[in-house]
């Protein structure tokens, strides 16, 4: 799984992107509803892709952040 959050003046998003073993690419986005710190995005992104990998009943997680953030 890889998570990317931002935010900027018009709000905060946080992207998932979950991979299966058999290469099912699963992609997902979150708007926030609040006023976020790219940091308080990239945990919510993280959060949103743990519960997408719960209900796809994976057994186990790699994590990644997105590799243009610092």
């Amino acid at each position: 799984m890889t998570v990317d959050g931002a935010s900027n003046i018009h709000g905060a998003e946080a992207g998932i992107v979950l991979v299966s073993l058999a290469g099912t690419v699963h992609e997902s986005s979150v708007s926030i509803g609040y006023p976020a710190t790219n940091n308080e995005a990239e945990y919510e992104a993280l959060i949103a892709g743990l519960k997408l990998a719960l209900r796809m009943e994976a057994d186990s997680v790699h994590i990644y952040r997105h590799p243009n953030l610092a």
